[in-house]
């Protein structure tokens, strides 16, 4: 059960209107990595949770999102007041108040559906999905990937800390900005309180593949570091030793019930396609400039490019 408190987690504090400014706070309303999509996926994390320490501690963050989301709300409703009050109220020209608007930055659907109020949507005007809530049900998985969106949401408030020059709300995003960097120290004492957390769930790795290091990028910039290279890692570069890894033969087969197998030849037998086969097509009887060799003989029956200017010099002697 909820109940709300009307005063904020933090006090907001804004110099004056900036419609503009609005619009990319509102990437915290309803994005990706915003307050509302923190706040869902430590909720039905924490609902699906058996251990009780991180159920706990999972529906605190959750709770503490949300007052979150009332703030970067407040924040994008008091920069949106004087565009509101002028799409309701109609006192400018209209001329005007459509120039408004369109310097604003804001999208038609901030403004005129959504009237300037924070609606679930980020600062491009996408909606808020349940998509952004990428949960597994897996504690050692879901941790990292709570661990991974407080460091996410901590960057974009620190663009949005560079791009504002309003004291207040630079007070304001600088707590939200920390409390991310709170959360995520909360979410690596949980993970790591968990034993044997690497690698993920319940089953081992496969030991001979566990520590192959696969330089499958090769050439100019090929770099070596403890991500690569050392005691941990048996490093290949001859790519030929591990194609395939396996030892198998590297094809793709699978065992047919006799009846399937007859019918897998047979359907075989009609798409084959006959290599000695030279049929002109298509592409043959339309080619035209840039359409390579045809079975004309030619480059697509037109003059090549390299004779483009004798027959420009043709043209104006005609």
């Amino acid at each position: 059960m909820f109940m709300h408190n009307k005063r904020l987690q933090y006090t907001v504090r804004v110099s004056e209107p900036n419609p503009r400014l609005a619009t990319m706070m509102m990437e915290q309303f309803g994005g990706a990595d915003g307050e509302l999509a923190a706040a869902m996926r430590y909720f039905t994390q924490g609902l699906g949770e058996d251990d009780p320490g991180r159920k706990d501690m999972l529906l605190d963050i959750a709770t503490e999102e949300l007052s979150h989301l009332e703030v970067i709300g407040s924040i994008v409703t008091m920069l949106n007041k004087g565009l509101k009050a002028q799409l309701a109220e109609g006192t400018m020209k209209e001329a005007e108040l459509y120039q408004m608007v369109g310097q604003t930055g804001t999208s038609a659907k901030e403004s005129i559906l959504f009237g300037g109020a924070p609606a679930l949507c980020d600062s491009a005007g996408v909606p808020w999905t349940a998509a952004y809530v990428d949960s597994r049900g897996e504690p050692t998985v879901d941790l990292r990937s709570n661990i991974a969106a407080e460091a996410r949401a901590k960057i974009v408030y620190e663009r949005l800390i560079n791009i504002t020059d309003d004291p207040g709300i630079k007070d304001a995003l600088g707590f939200l900005m920390t409390r991310e960097v709170a959360h995520q120290k909360s979410f690596e004492k949980a993970l790591y309180a968990i034993e044997n957390n690497f690698p993920s769930g319940k089953l081992p790795g496969v030991e001979k593949y566990a520590s192959m290091y696969v330089n499958t990028s090769q050439g100019e910039g090929d770099t070596t570091g403890p991500w690569n290279t050392g005691d941990e890692w048996d490093r290949v570069d001859d790519l030929q030793q591990v194609m395939p890894a396996d030892e198998g033969d590297g094809t793709a087969s699978v065992k047919l019930p006799a009846k399937d197998k007859k019918v897998a030849a047979k359907m075989v037998e009609r798409t084959a396609s006959d290599p000695s086969a030279d049929p002109t097509t298509g592409a043959d009887l339309g080619a035209g400039p840039g359409a390579g060799r045809t079975k004309n003989g030619d480059m697509g029956g037109a003059p090549d490019i390299q004779s483009a200017p004798a027959m420009a010099e043709a043209t104006v002697a005609k």
